[in-house]
């Protein structure tokens, strides 16, 4: 009983579910070139979920959108197009590397490199400053060590 009902919950939580049959179209050339689309577009309102895998309403309008496009005659790249002039590059999954952009996917690397480099002047410049060297205590600070010892 409880392996049917993890069973159940599984396949209601299931992406596929998130297509409603009414979304599909009919030619099955053409519903794949518009899944392919789907994946690779940011749910607005889940932000980590495709639009194919979210349930949510703007992610259903954002299918068929694509699907509307496909069928009007649009080639992918031309409805990618079009949902990133109208929602911003940031309906992506996968950003572009390009523009601003660039920085933020170098951003890392750099900061890595600057820091290894900082951390190298900084022990080149310890070992090659002097020891320090040991004084030897004063007569006085000797006594005053010396009684300190013996309290």
């Amino acid at each position: 009983m409880r392996a049917l009902f993890l069973g159940v919950m599984l396949a209601l939580a299931s992406p596929a579910l998130a297509v409603q049959p009414d979304e599909v179209l009919p030619d099955p050339v053409m519903e794949e070139r518009a899944r392919d689309i789907s994946a690779g577009l940011r749910c607005l309102v889940c932000r980590n979920e495709s639009i194919d895998e979210s349930n949510a309403t703007l992610a259903r309008d954002l299918r068929l959108l694509v699907r509307e496009r496909l069928v009007a005659g649009d080639s992918d790249e031309e409805v990618v197009s079009f949902i990133v002039d109208r929602y911003g590059e940031y309906v992506l999954l996968r950003p572009t590397l390009t523009g601003s952009n660039i920085v933020l996917w170098l951003a890392p690397a750099l900061l890595l490199v600057l820091g290894a480099g900082l951390a190298a002047v900084y022990v080149r410049r310890r070992a090659q400053s002097p020891a320090p060297t040991e004084a030897a205590l004063s007569a006085e600070e000797e006594a005053r060590l010396k009684d300190l010892l013996r309290d």
